[in-house]
């Protein structure tokens, strides 16, 4: 059954690694915001850097709560589930931050990702808790592939596409907190 872990290694970490699709869980501070779920699975936007941090591609797209709530408070829960093999879930409880596509460091970051096309930041989370339970109520479940709409989608964009994109729909969360405001204006012609 459940089980505090000290890191993440061994069979934690071969089991992270190998999960299709992982969910991320935020919410902002106070009792009147609303709780984010989010679902991720393109195939390596996922890496362990170390025994306890972890990191992710984001990728533009409709919403950007995540980055909102770690701009509020910082707290970030990571869940994959065995939905093949023997039932687990793993949860990787901590602290993120975020590294937009224009600060330092976010093209050594962004090198350990496959697909790239859309990203507007790698979201680190300092992992302070690490556990996993017996997974019993997931189902079984089997992967027919990838979903390659979102990276081509954002190409298709290009680069100035995907800033107008994310000044006009990541900019601000659902609760009106500041999200994804890192863009800058377009120049006046």
């Amino acid at each position: 059954m459940g089980k505090v872990h000290e890191r993440i290694d061994g069979r934690l970490r071969a089991f992270v690694e190998a999960q299709p699709m992982f969910f991320v869980a935020t919410a902002p501070s106070g009792a009147d915001g609303h709780v984010n779920v989010s679902p991720k699975g393109i195939a390596g936007s996922f890496v362990v850097l170390d025994e306890h941090t972890v990191a992710y591609l984001d990728l533009t797209a409709s919403g950007s709560e995540t980055i909102a709530h770690l701009r509020d408070n910082g707290r970030i829960t990571l869940m994959f589930c065995a939905f093949q093999g023997p039932p687990n879930i793993v949860r990787l409880y901590g602290r993120g931050r975020f590294v937009t596509l224009y600060d330092e460091g976010f093209t050594e970051l962004a090198a350990l990702f496959p697909e790239t096309r859309g990203a507007r930041a790698v979201i680190v989370v300092d992992v302070d808790r690490i556990s996993d339970s017996c997974g019993y109520g997931v189902p079984l479940m089997s992967l027919e592939g990838e979903r390659e709409l979102l990276p081509q989608y954002m190409e298709r964009k290009g680069l100035e596409g995907q800033a107008d994109y994310r000044r006009l729909k990541n900019r601000t969360s659902i609760d009106g907190l500041p999200s994804f405001d890192m863009d800058p204006e377009p120049s006046a012609l």
